[in-house]
């Protein structure tokens, strides 16, 4: 059974999320502050969180980017804010997704299964056999580990699975759109500006100076591009 925490202060709408998340077969657990959620996702093996943007104590965004630092879960932000500002900013903190308030109920449970099928197929998929390798780059695709110049840097699953994708396809250039459908699938309602905040977030990870990358090159006007 899947185990999801929800991260919500205001317990009506977290128990609604609870209820019909454990209708579809899932173990849930509720935490309604930050300190709460940050302490229950340390000690616990959830496979996907639900994060309210507006928390007591340590709010959304601040929680995100901590989370980030240890797990590669799905992170699902549910919250009343709906400004592009705020969706990217949830996307740079290392969120995989926005759901804004009100919302249908049954909508976050599809997007909830969404996530959680696709972040399984992506850990069990059978690796190709060999890692890669670019220069100071090293991709480690079956422990899922990237190093630069033999210290490790740490990717979100979505920050990984874009690299991987450009270096396995390298000197073609990709639009957006493609990297977009690729990566986060028919089912998201992301927009492509999810792709340029993750592309940022990977070169400051594994280049040495981001503002003149030697790996993920921009082509203006078109996409990017992995310079091998």
């Amino acid at each position: 059974m899947k185990k999801i925490l929800i991260i919500e202060d205001e317990l009506d709408i977290a128990e609604l999320e609870r209820d019909y998340l454990e209708v579809n077969g899932f173990d849930v657990d509720i935490a309604t502050s930050g300190k709460e959620g940050w302490r229950l996702a340390m000690t616990n093996p959830y496979h996907l969180i639900l994060l309210d943007l507006m928390l007591p104590e340590m709010d959304g965004f601040d929680l995100c980017q901590k989370l980030r630092q240890s797990l590669n879960i799905p992170i699902l932000m549910v919250t009343a804010k709906e400004d592009d500002i705020d969706k990217i900013r949830g996307f740079d903190r290392g969120a995989d997704d926005y759901i804004v308030k009100p919302f249908n109920p049954n909508e976050l449970v599809a997007r909830v299964k969404a996530h959680l099928s696709r972040y399984e197929r992506l850990i069990n998929h059978a690796p190709p056999p060999n890692d890669i390798q670019v220069r100071g780059l090293l991709i480690q695709r079956d422990s899922r580990r990237v190093f630069v110049n033999n210290q490790e840097k740490i990717l979100t699953a979505k920050e990984f699975d874009l690299l991987t994708y450009l270096a396995t396809n390298p000197n073609i250039v990709f639009s957006k759109e493609h990297l977009m459908e690729r990566i986060w699938g028919f089912d998201s309602l992301s927009d492509a500006s999810t792709v340029t905040v993750h592309i940022r977030k990977i070169r400051e990870k594994i280049e040495e100076d981001p503002s003149h990358p030697q790996y993920i090159e921009t082509i203006w006007g078109v996409g990017y591009r992995f310079r091998k």
